[in-house]
């Protein structure tokens, strides 16, 4: 695997990332909450990319991956502006947004911010308002008042080392919340989400997809699929539904 590149953004931080060059509209992959861009999902869509001759770009946001900073102190609207900088800074004209998990919420945070730059999106198992609906919400009073005290608890996590939660994640949080007001999506969009997911349940996918609104907005549920979103039958369904999306647009070069 060659090293990344790396864009040093206006606010310092050192973002990795790999760009494959290739025709308009590109497609940009936003991934999860403390994953990165070497996960399965992506390194497929890259594949797929080279194959067909479309351009590509994923990267890590700060605190993520390779890049810089510590995961602990980022925060949503951080990690929201890495994604709005490296759209800027590395692809030309409006962008196919492909966002996993919490990067459903950050694709819906670029769409609301710079919506010139998104020609359509694609979600999959999306975690809009995570920090507010799951993680705040599910807490008990116990853990409320760690959070308040000392700045952060620890959860447990089936993929790793247990998350750090900060009190600046939730309440920070809290100033970008997407389903609280009108979200309007004026492009082709495809919601994906699998039944078995045990992190981001299924109202979650139909909240969103009640709230938003715009002229071509569908959600496609698998029965049986978790989380992860990641055997070979969702990989292709990613891929259908990007191509899908795509469709729908124009054919030029693109970075």
């Amino acid at each position: 695997m060659p090293d990344p590149a790396y864009l040093t953004t206006d606010t310092g931080r050192k973002l990795a990332y790999h760009q494959t060059p290739g025709t308009a509209p590109g497609v940009v992959f936003l991934g999860g909450f403390k994953s990165d861009m070497e996960g399965t999902k992506a390194i497929h869509l890259e594949d797929w990319a080279a194959k067909t001759g479309h351009a590509f770009l994923r990267f890590d946001y700060s605190g993520h991956g390779q890049s810089s900073g510590a995961f602990s102190d980022g925060c949503i609207g951080d990690w929201a502006a890495d994604a709005g900088a490296a759209i800027a800074a590395l692809t030309d004209g409006p962008q196919v947004l492909v966002g996993s998990s919490m990067g459903g919420w950050i694709s819906l945070l670029i769409a609301r911010a710079m919506p010139e730059r998104v020609a359509g999106l694609v979600t999959i198992a999306a975690a809009p308002d995570f920090t507010e609906d799951s993680m705040w919400a599910g807490f008990d009073e116990a853990q409320r008042a760690e959070l308040v005290e000392t700045g952060q608890i620890a959860l447990p996590s089936e993929y790793g080392e247990p998350y750090i939660i900060t009190r600046r994640l939730i309440e920070e949080g809290r100033t970008q919340l997407v389903l609280r007001e009108p979200l309007n999506l004026p492009f082709n969009v495809r919601f994906l989400q699998g039944t078995a997911d045990k992190d981001v349940d299924i109202s979650v996918a139909m909240r969103l997809l009640d709230h938003a609104t715009g002229k071509d907005i569908r959600l496609t549920l698998v029965k049986g699929a978790d989380h992860r979103f990641s055997d070979p039958d969702c990989l292709d369904l990613i891929v259908r539904s990007v191509e899908e999306v795509i469709a729908r647009g124009g054919g030029q070069r693109a970075r």
